[in-house]
């Protein structure tokens, strides 16, 4: 792995024909995509040859953008960021796609869409491993800053990986959902990742149960989780992005009722979650009673540089091994839960009363009319 990058090395890494081409593509203008466009578009594609063959021209357009992107703002980041060995790796990756994108010949008939179909899906798992790289990129960062720096200065960073991850969600999301259309085997009402009677009562209970497990694992023990809602009601959704969600934020729950609960007398009070249909989002409610977040510490649970792990296992692997997958101890599950909620027009809140406990409150856009954030 590298230890030191320059100008020069990008240069004798990549040609400086292709270090052109991916500045001349990140200056073009990106466009956003709706789920309701997905979803729509998405429904007859799996029997019409020409939608998949226009799906595919799209993202042979589109990709190389958002990609060369991510790979332009990779090279200037404050702090040095750019030089650490994890992001650089990273940056390679992006460099190497956008290759691979671009030396993909003009898409005209069905045996080019199903290559490009198989190029993409090679380019999704290279990129599998980008945010427990980006993580280990931000703690070799904060080893050589001043430890009483204020995270507050690290705005600018705070911003790119919001921008950086936000962007990833999108490219997968596209990746992903051109790539499932083509599965013969999609259950019922699946078009790609999306479900178009997801019900979120369902999701919620099938993540709060693997939450549970891990609790389990980890503790030996694990509160209740009571789920409220009309199990009957579904809108269309991506069941993997709330499960996600879904599954971070009881975790959470969970980790603090036990803790606080775990050499105590008294009963140990379930994790509560409502699910309500509202005209315009569905909203989930995760409350329970761990004792709450102080108030000098809301501040802090978007960010990406605050973290209580000790001994981050990423220290100790090869970032581009395809074994790292968790996130554990970097405390990113939050930022990038509200970055899912928000992909799709929602967002995501945090309540705490110190002293009692944490609600969380998961909107989800119903409409389906919202465009892509494009940062």
């Amino acid at each position: 792995m590298r230890i030191m990058a320059t100008k020069k090395n990008l240069y004798d890494n990549f040609s400086k024909t292709l270090i052109d081409e991916v500045h001349k593509w990140g200056a073009m203008k990106q466009l956003g995509v709706s789920l309701r466009c997905m979803l729509d578009f998405g429904s007859v594609s799996v029997s019409s040859e020409r939608n998949l063959i226009l799906a595919a021209q799209f993202l042979h357009r589109e990709l190389p953008i958002r990609i060369a992107r991510r790979a332009i703002e990779l090279e200037s980041l404050p702090y040095g960021l750019s030089e650490k060995p994890a992001v650089l790796k990273v940056r390679d990756w992006y460099l190497d796609s956008f290759r691979d994108l671009r030396s993909f010949p003009e898409i005209k008939n069905m045996n080019h869409e199903r290559d490009f179909t198989e190029m993409i899906k090679l380019i999704k798992v290279r990129h599998n491993n980008v945010v427990p790289a980006m993580a280990l990129g931000v703690q070799q960062l904060k080893k050589g800053l001043d430890p009483k720096l204020d995270y507050e200065d690290l705005d600018e960073i705070q911003q790119f990986l919001d921008r950086f991850y936000l962007s990833r969600i999108g490219i997968r999301m596209l990746i992903g959902q051109h790539v499932a259309v083509h599965d013969p085997n999609q259950q019922p009402n699946c078009i790609g990742y999306i479900h178009a009677k997801m019900s979120p009562t369902q999701v919620a209970k099938d993540a709060s149960e693997d939450a549970r497990a891990v609790c389990l694992r980890e503790y030996g023990s694990a509160p209740e989780v009571n789920i409220y809602g009309d199990s009957g009601f579904t809108f269309p959704y991506v069941p993997t992005h709330l499960h996600m969600m879904v599954f971070e934020l009881v975790k959470n729950s969970l980790r603090a009722v036990q803790e606080r609960f775990m050499e105590s007398d008294k009963p140990v009070p379930p994790i509560c979650i409502i699910v309500a249909d509202g005209e315009e989002d569905v909203t989930i409610k995760v409350s329970d009673e761990g004792g709450g977040i102080a108030r000098s510490g809301l501040p802090r649970i978007f960010t990406y540089l605050y973290s209580t792990a000790n001994d981050p296992v990423y220290e100790r692997l090869d970032v581009g091994s395809a074994d790292v997958v968790t996130m554990a101890g970097y405390g990113y599950g939050l930022p990038i839960s509200r970055l899912y909620a928000r992909y799709f027009g929602g967002d995501l809140q945090i309540i705490s009363m110190e002293g009692y406990g944490t609600d969380a409150y998961l909107h989800l856009s119903r409409l389906g009319d919202s465009q892509e954030p494009l940062p």
